[in-house]
């Protein structure tokens, strides 16, 4: 699993540890990663840790090959790793960022997919992919955050086809907003962190999110979009286009930027 030291990767480890899974967890910050570990271990799961960059091709792999050494398989592979932002497309400033946004988000997710999917075919396993409800509209001061998350389900949607008779599994994830550490990490403009603030009872708990990500992968469900604003905004998009584009201002403008 991948993005494994906070937010919504820390919760999947922590209600996958008390079902007894063998985790391999990876993600940039060391430390971090190790204490979800240690609260892993606590609950009774085997536990290995990887530091991982997902924008590097030879990190993904060493993930894979030390998860193999260590599990002798890939049952599921869990892309979540990644990073938003919060300001306007005419404020950016470092045209880094979008090269950034797009290699953490999006092509990370394909190098682990890449090395993982010999032995998830060979264990007809699944794959899942944290993706956001920006994945599938517009979001007013996520321009690019949108664009890496529908790229990422373009590309999943495109393998789940691919991989129609081999017996793997690819479980799309669609949150709504949902409250962890990652906004409080946000970039803004100049790739300095911001801070997105909610009002209160706006967003999904970690908690809540995982919990549902969980279910879907043991059902191998095909996608999950999750919350009720984000259903019926699916169903807006086909008939009333401007409505979802009215109810993404809405909830735009119930955030405020630290």
């Amino acid at each position: 699993m991948t993005g494994a030291s906070r937010g919504i990767g820390r919760e999947l480890a922590l209600q996958l540890a008390a079902q007894g899974a063998r985790l391999a967890l990876a993600a940039r910050t060391k430390d971090r990663l190790e204490a979800v570990a240690a609260e892993c271990r606590e609950r009774g799961a085997s536990t290995v840790t990887v530091s991982t960059d997902v924008t590097s091709p030879d990190q993904c792999q060493a993930l894979v090959t030390r998860t193999v050494a260590e599990w002798g398989c890939v049952d599921t592979l869990v892309n979540n790793a990644g990073i938003t932002m919060a300001f306007r497309f005419d404020e950016l400033a470092d045209l880094t960022l979008p090269d950034r946004i797009m290699r953490v988000n999006y092509v990370g997710s394909l190098y682990c997919t890449h090395f993982a999917l010999p032995h998830l075919r060979h264990s007809r396993g699944r794959i899942v992919g944290v993706a956001s409800l920006t994945g599938r509209a517009g979001v007013p001061l996520r321009s690019l955050y949108a664009a890496s998350k529908h790229a990422m389900a373009g590309f999943f949607d495109s393998l789940r086809i691919e991989l129609a008779d081999t017996g793997v599994s690819v479980t799309m994830i669609y949150p709504d907003f949902v409250q962890t550490e990652v906004r409080d990490r946000a970039m803004g403009p100049d790739g300095r962190p911001v801070t997105i603030a909610p009002r209160s009872g706006d967003f999904m708990t970690a908690e809540d999110c995982a919990a549902r990500i969980v279910k879907a992968a043991a059902r191998r469900r095909r996608e999950i979009i999750m919350g009720a604003r984000g259903k019926v905004g699916m169903w807006l998009k086909v008939i009333a286009p401007g409505a979802v584009d009215a109810i993404a201002r809405k909830a735009i403008r119930q955030v405020r930027i630290e």
